[in-house]
């Protein structure tokens, strides 16, 4: 039972012949008067006994967008059924109006829209329906929890996605199907043609030549259905929180992109959501299907602090597939010792699969490296996008000088450490003597400094690391949160190209 704002007004009433009567007398007559009117009217309410409610609604919406469905209220009864509404909903699945009011007829239905604006990927759950009945006066009403469950899906978002027609467009060129032809690419034979000038000479099929007394060419595209194996890990690397998020969203963003272009390429993806043992797996998805299928496991992939089997990874992909396939490897890599599980497995998968080790980076320590403090705003991005800018292009630069040493880790870091603190200017005995503090360097100086040392620090951790995974065999992708699924995307464009799967 519930009582309305009409009765608790009509009980302040009381307060009138109360003064006027000066006697409390008169009160007490309204205050029975109007408790009598209101259990009459809480038993000419609806018996909610005799309601039922059904949900039409979509079982998956994604993330940051808007979904629709429709609460259907039927009423076996044959009083009116003057009734609020209430769907119980998480608060994440951003449900829509709170509370539907309705009117509806003994023995007949009525319907309400629904609308679903969720803000968390995942299962988002709902116990029941809250059905609040008033009476005809208004005063009470029965209350009654209806047991209805049910589930909303929020799959991620997939933002990448606008990177998609650029990386289709240059699969079709590869796939010689613009007017744009560029030799050389992919290992499959496709047709013969007529020799023109500036084709590569090794390309000719000397014996159709013979048969047709003139020079003719074969032409070659890139390889069909091959595999695809996206590893998103879900342990601990992936809990960490860069710009407000985990870094798993990064690696499912890059699942869905690599994903979606692989399966429009022809090849065949698969998909292994792993921390200490297999959280998901999602196997031979189709161009049709695939990123609904990879949203749907990925929405329950949650972070968690049990470390990544990457021991299990060889056994996982030989499972999947026993053919040369890209093995995309969505984690980051931060230090050796956090990174060295990973570190350990990549050249036994390296020896039979091309293999893409995607990190992110974080912009705030990338900016902290730049300036040295905390700044916001457009500056701080600028910055941070510079140094990121500046950081890849000397990645790319000293790669192959890096590679001629051949002694691991610290050659990389000794190049990155020099290079780095070469182009801050600072003189380490300076930074770290005291007396240099004392002598005109403030408080803020110092700690801006000190900041900036252990950020680039970090940054020189996580390069040491991607030289060891370079001399595995792996190709890295390293980069910003938005920019690591398109990078991991051209990564596959290239081996597409070269031949590699």
């Amino acid at each position: 039972m519930a009582v309305t704002g009409r009765f608790v007004a009509l009980l302040a009433v009381a307060i009138v012949p109360t003064v006027l009567l000066g006697s409390g007398w008169g009160g007490l007559a309204w205050i029975g008067l109007v408790v009598l009117a209101a259990a009459v009217d809480l038993v000419l309410a609806a018996d909610l006994r005799l309601v039922r409610v059904e949900r039409r609604m979509p079982r998956l919406a994604r993330r940051d967008t808007t979904a629709e469905g429709t609460l259907v209220l039927a009423n076996d009864g044959r009083r009116v059924l003057r009734a609020v509404v209430r769907d119980m909903w998480e608060p994440s699945a951003g449900h829509g109006p709170r509370r539907i009011p309705m009117t509806v007829p003994g023995g007949e239905r009525r319907t309400a829209r629904m609308r679903f604006a969720p803000f968390r990927r995942g299962r988002r759950t709902t116990a029941g329906i809250a059905l609040r009945a008033a009476g005809p006066l208004g005063l009470a009403a029965r209350q009654r929890v209806v047991a209805a469950p049910d589930a909303l899906v929020v799959t991620p978002p997939f933002r990448s996605r606008r990177h998609l027609p650029s990386r289709l467009a240059r699969l079709r060129e590869l796939d010689g199907e613009t007017t744009l032809q560029l030799r050389g690419h992919g290992t499959e034979f496709d047709s013969l043609r007529d020799y023109v000038r500036g084709d590569d000479v090794r390309s000719i099929d000397w014996r159709a030549t013979a048969r047709r007394q003139d020079l003719v060419v074969r032409t070659w595209r890139p390889e069909r259905d091959r595999r695809v194996v996206v590893v998103v890990d879900a342990g601990r690397a992936g809990a960490g929180r860069v710009d407000d998020e985990p870094r798993l969203d990064t690696a499912i963003e890059t699942a869905l992109l690599v994903g979606a272009l692989a399966a429009a390429a022809g090849d065949r993806v698969d998909l292994v959501v792993l921390d200490d043992t297999v959280r998901g797996r999602v196997h031979g998805a189709t161009r049709a299907d695939v990123v609904q299928r990879f949203g749907e496991t990925l929405a329950t992939a949650e972070p968690g602090l049990r470390a990544t089997d990457w021991a299990a990874v060889p056994a996982i992909v030989d499972a999947v597939t026993t053919q040369r396939a890209l093995v995309v490897l969505a984690t980051s890599l931060d230090s050796v010792g956090a990174s060295g599980d990973l570190l350990a497995v990549l050249p036994v998968l390296g020896r039979r699969h091309a293999v893409v080790v995607t990190s992110v980076e974080d912009p705030a320590v990338v900016r902290m490296a730049a300036t040295g403090g905390t700044t916001d705003g457009g500056g701080a991005d600028a910055a941070g996008r510079r140094a990121e800018r500046d950081r890849t292009e000397r990645d790319r630069t000293g790669r192959a000088a890096r590679d001629r040493d051949g002694d691991g880790v610290p050659t990389g870091r000794r190049t990155g450490s020099s290079r780095r603190l070469g182009s801050s200017r600072l003189d380490g005995r300076s930074v770290l003597d005291g007396r240099s503090v004392r002598d005109g360097w403030s408080r803020k100086d110092a700690e801006q400094v000190y900041r900036r040392a252990a950020a680039e620090r970090t940054l020189l951790d996580a390069d040491g690391v991607a030289d060891v995974a370079r001399r595995a065999g792996a190709e890295v992708v390293r980069g910003l949160p938005e920019d690591v699924p398109p990078r991991t995307a051209d990564a596959y464009i290239r081996a597409k190209a070269s031949g590699r799967l």
